[in-house]
């Protein structure tokens, strides 16, 4: 039923597909207003009311506790293996796809790309157990890297590392990738908030040229490199024209550059229509894992070992985008476009 050019969804959905809608829509909401909305709650508790101990107390669990989000996060395994995920999955839906094993006794830095709007995928895959990545990788415990910003805020920073994440900090990387148990498993988005202003529907652009911190890290400890890439994450949502050299491209990337994060202008559906809002678009995401490349360990690594190691991860994850695309519903005439 259309009202004004708006597509309304129809009262008889069935619930399944109502419950869909609801874990995804509370992630999202999470995602932009769960970090501010209790930072703000606590300024006016402290300012306004006489539960000014319950923001104190918080801060006093933040300055004890602040090191935790760079130690691997406070997993938890019930809260992994949530029901609300698995509604979250078959919203799209989306999969996770295996190519080779991954060692348990080894830790790994796996590049996870494209960046998309918000890295959905990243997040279902890395942070919760919906895809199978207990079966797909026995043994193995994998932490998504995040922003540290993410872990300023009261009573949300703790939610957050409920799911395994962690800073992606060189102090984070390096406690991590030093457990010698092994089976670390570090996702990293390689290509940052930079990359979410690139995130167009059926365009695969990347923002890996200048991307090098985690080939260092790689060399540092020895650790393999996995390409990972993540077919129809940026078909979740459009957004607003932004070619480079215009004004707001130029905005976004001041923006992005001042305050650590990008603003892209995205839409999708609505909750209860089809035509505008924040909800992602119920477009499959099938995330392949590549084979892991070995890496040579190197306590001090010269800027050509690293270039040289960027060319052959580079190169790996052409190759992994190239095999999988057709399968994956890529038309063959796309290839990965490497941007600055």
């Amino acid at each position: 039923m259309k009202i004004f050019g708006v597509e309304f969804a129809p009262l008889n959905i069935p619930l399944q597909r109502r419950l869909q809608t609801l874990a995804v829509f509370q992630h999202i909401l999470s995602f932009l207003f769960l970090g501010f909305g209790c930072l703000f709650l606590c300024i006016y508790l402290l300012l306004f009311t006489h539960y000014y101990h319950f923001p104190l107390a918080c801060l006093v669990w933040y300055l004890y506790d602040r090191k935790t989000s760079a130690r691997g996060g406070r997993r938890n395994e019930w809260v992994r293996r949530w029901k609300l995920w698995e509604y979250f999955r078959d919203y799209f839906p989306m999969k996770l796809v295996k190519t080779a094993d991954l060692d348990p006794k080894r830790n790994y830095i796996l590049g996870i790309h494209p960046h998309g709007i918000f890295s959905c995928s990243a997040f279902l895959n890395f942070s919760t157990e919906a895809t199978g990545w207990s079966k797909k990788f026995p043994g193995t415990t994998p932490h998504l890297l995040v922003l540290a910003g993410h872990f300023k805020f009261p009573i949300y920073r703790d939610y957050f590392m409920l799911s395994g994440v962690a800073e992606v900090t060189k102090d984070s990387m390096d406690y991590l990738l030093s457990q010698e148990e092994g089976g670390r498993c570090l996702g990293v988005v390689v290509g940052g908030a930079v990359e979410a202003l690139e995130a167009h529907p059926g365009k695969y652009n990347l923002c890996i040229s200048k991307k090098k911190g985690f080939i260092k890290m790689a060399l540092i400890h020895g650790a393999p490199l996995v390409p990972v890439f993540s077919f129809g994450e940026t078909d979740l949502y459009d957004q607003v024209n932004n070619p480079d050299g215009s004004l707001l491209k130029n905005l976004q990337m001041f923006l992005t550059k001042r305050f650590g994060f990008s603003p892209p202008i995205f839409y999708g559906r609505g909750v209860f229509n089809y035509t505008f809002g924040i909800m992602p678009y119920r477009h499959p995401v099938t995330t392949v894992v590549g084979k892991p490349i070995e890496v040579e360990k190197k306590s001090k690594p010269s800027q050509e070992d690293i270039d040289d190691l960027h060319k052959k991860y580079v190169a790996a994850l052409i190759d992994l985008f190239e095999k999988h695309k057709i399968e994956c519903g890529v038309d063959e005439s796309q290839h990965l476009n490497f941007v600055d």
